[in-house]
């Protein structure tokens, strides 16, 4: 026999030896093969949308609402928001996923081998990072074009006048959705990636930022949502450039951009943010009455009093000429979320401290957010090519086929017995809670 323990060939016939995982079932199965082509998949459902689109006139009217934003008002050159923009985002949801699984895979990841990643994990966060990294550089220029293109450019009471504006330019639509479609998307990759020992507080996190930026866009609140969108994405310029640092081994330099990373968190987070919640306590009821409106952007009626019962909350997510109010129970309910927000980045804003202070004292800044199969040994990436005789046959054989002593003969494995049970058996008190606290936001390799 040779190759792997795992698929032993005799005559060219590959022997399976591995049982299947118990617990194993279609579902899973499924899950793992979408895993394992995400890029395919989501390629190949766009290219099955665009040959639809062309090659099935009939379908044009439905197909088109995937990649082009709906509800246009030629009278305005505007766009009003409604329940088809969901079509947009869905296409953006498997663009942004096949975008990700195929750079992090093709392009960062060898990147990362020539730069000298040796290992699987590191080489996997190094792609993660970098991705982030490069989307992060695109969207939040573009926040802040339209930010400062904008009338409420620092100045926040602009940013309640003239409502409801019920309808947007193209840019600023196709930024909110893209924006709403990518917290979507994290949602689902919390759960690729390999399980953070914050997993919890990141999906608490993103369910929020998902209610507000959807609240704010069809309550027709996006001059705020931009507002803060910007706010809190600055750091993402930051932490995934220190992080790629971390893992190339640029640990002096890794600590400069970990100290601009506090910065950028810091201020626009924890005094920007709470200035703009206060302006919604304060500003907002200034300019807005309460009143409810209804009809479309150059045909609008109002205002007039809310209407009783509780149909009108959830009309604007569905009818772009339906009626839309913005009462105090609407406000009130925008700064729970928000402050809701602000708790969960205060809670990681303490762990930034401790980081902080070690480095102060002399220390490097470690991420101590470890994964929780960090004390699974991480295993060697295998980049050198290896040559294989004519394709196997796999085929099914009984344990008995198993020549184990013959294979370990050839192959000059000795066992040891008795250092294996002492390396495998022993178990360092307080070595898990330390990998924890320097394997969180660091400029350092990973502690084992």
């Amino acid at each position: 026999m040779n190759g792997p323990l795992y698929m032993q060939t005799v005559n060219n016939k590959i022997i399976v030896g591995r049982p299947k995982r118990k617990g194993d079932g279609t579902l899973k199965d499924l899950a793992r093969w979408l895993f394992e082509n995400q890029t395919g998949f989501s390629f190949n459902l766009i290219a099955l949308l665009f040959m639809t689109h062309f090659c099935m006139p009939k379908a044009r009217p439905y197909t088109s609402k995937f990649f082009t934003l709906s509800y246009f008002n030629p009278n305005t050159g505007k766009y009003a928001a409604g329940f088809d923009d969901v079509y947009f985002m869905t296409f953006c949801i498997i663009l942004l996923t096949g975008l990700r699984a195929g750079s992090m895979e093709h392009i960062f990841a060898p990147l990362g081998k020539v730069w000298g990643i040796a290992k699987r994990k590191d080489a996997t966060r190094f792609s993660e990072q970098a991705w982030l990294f490069i989307y992060s550089g695109i969207l939040w220029p573009l926040g802040l074009y339209i930010y400062y293109n904008s009338a409420y450019f620092l100045n926040m009471a602009e940013l309640w006048t003239n409502w409801p504006d019920r309808e947007l330019h193209a840019l600023m639509k196709g930024y909110m959705l893209l924006q709403w479609a990518w917290w979507i998307q994290q949602v689902l990759v919390i759960h690729l990636e390999s399980r953070r020992k914050d997993h919890w507080q990141m999906l608490t996190h993103h369910f929020v930022t998902i209610a507000l930026i959807s609240s704010a866009y069809y309550y027709h609140q996006t001059r705020v949502g931009n507002l803060i969108l910007i706010l809190m994405d600055v750091v993402d310029l930051f932490l995934p450039l220190a992080k790629c640092l971390k893992y190339l081994g640029f640990t002096t330099l890794c600590d400069y951009v970990f100290g601009l990373f506090m910065i950028s968190w810091f201020i626009p987070r924890h005094i920007f943010f709470l200035q703009t919640c206060w302006s919604i306590y304060s500003d907002l009821p200034k300019a807005l009455a309460g009143d409810c409106y209804k009809g479309i952007m150059d045909k609008l009626e109002g205002p007039f009093p809310k209407p009783a019962g509780w149909s009108h909350v959830l009309e604007p997510f569905t009818n772009p000429e339906g009626t839309v109010c913005f009462d105090d129970t609407i406000r009130y309910s925008f700064l729970f979320f928000l402050l809701a927000l602000q708790v969960i980045i205060l809670m990681w804003f303490v762990v930034i401290i401790r980081v902080a202070t070690k480095v102060l004292k002399g220390g490097s800044a470690e991420d101590v957010r470890s994964d929780d199969e960090d004390e699974e040994e991480e295993e060697e990436l295998e980049y050198e090519q290896v040559q294989q005789p004519a394709q196997p046959v796999k085929e099914e054989v009984g344990v008995e086929d198993l020549d184990l002593k013959g294979w370990e003969r050839r192959a000059g494995v000795k066992r040891n017995t008795a250092s294996t049970t002492s390396t495998t058996g022993v178990s360092l008190p307080g070595h898990s809670a330390r990998k924890e606290l320097l394997n969180r936001i660091g400029c350092e390799k990973q502690i084992d």
